[in-house]
């Protein structure tokens, strides 16, 4: 087991949706630089997160719609973290909870490491087949967290 340690200038924490995302952009000690609900686009995200670029790192729940922007993540050398849903829900549920207060709290998270388990996996290719490949690790190792990265 290996945890996810590694210290940034930025966090990007989203909450993401088929139409709309939520980002929350923190600094390294923690204050709000960025808090937007934005359209769920390529062009979009670039654009929010240009001014953060140096050393950022974006963190999203694993739900349907996170290929794309790992993908984009990848093509622009932006480290981007993978998140377990089943554990986020156990680690930021709450009575209060929308699209603003989710990605804050995945920004926090990703910031403080707070224990978050990850699986170093490569996926060396954007194919289905090293998709497929990574999910039916993900989901027989039952890991926690996932690096998406790119050789």
């Amino acid at each position: 087991m290996r945890f996810y340690t590694k210290t940034h200038k930025h966090y990007c924490g989203i909450d993401l949706h088929a139409r709309k995302m939520f980002l929350c952009i923190l600094n390294g000690s923690g204050e709000v630089l960025l808090h937007r609900n934005i359209a769920t686009s390529p062009e979009s995200f670039l654009k929010a997160v240009a001014p953060f670029r140096d050393d950022l790192v974006v963190g999203v729940e694993c739900m349907f719609a996170w290929y794309w922007l790992a993908d984009l993540c990848s093509r622009e050398g932006i480290e981007f973290i993978l998140g377990h849903a089943l554990f986020m829900k156990a680690v930021h549920g709450g009575k209060a909870k929308n699209d603003k207060i989710d990605s804050h709290k995945i920004a926090v998270l990703l910031r403080g490491g707070s224990g978050w388990e990850i699986a170093a996996r490569l996926i060396s290719d954007g194919s289905k087949r090293g998709r497929a490949l990574d999910a039916d690790y993900i989901g027989a190792a039952v890991q926690t967290f996932v690096t998406v990265t790119c050789i």
